[in-house]
């Protein structure tokens, strides 16, 4: 049993090394798998039957699903307005604390 492990350990490098792969390979395999993919979608895209499906199926799930994105839509805009009405506090009261810093000075200016 502990000659197998001996053998292993010394057959582990070779194994490693031919599994890891350098930078170079890697930029290679990814810059293929670029150009591969950008030729098979740019040829599904220009295709009318595939953007007609497309649309017929995005159709499909904005019905099935319009009460939870009009839901949805109405609480981020309303959470918008909150934002907007918070911000707008926040600048009228640093707007409010220039202003008292620059009657401070010239009240306690001596004349």
């Amino acid at each position: 049993m502990n000659g197998m492990m001996e053998e292993a350990a010394k057959n582990m490098p070779h194994m490693m090394g031919s599994q890891m792969m350098g930078p170079a390979q890697g930029a290679m395999m990814a810059a293929t798998g670029y150009v591969a993919g950008r030729g098979l979608m740019g040829g599904l895209l220009r295709n009318p039957w595939v953007l007609l499906a497309a649309g017929v199926v995005a159709g499909y799930y904005l019905h099935k699903h319009q009460d939870e994105i009009m839901l949805s839509l109405s609480k981020a805009s309303g959470m918008g307005k909150d934002f907007l009405l918070q911000q707008k506090e926040n600048l009228a009261d640093l707007v409010e604390g220039a202003k008292e810093k620059e009657a401070q000075p010239e009240a306690a200016k001596p004349e």
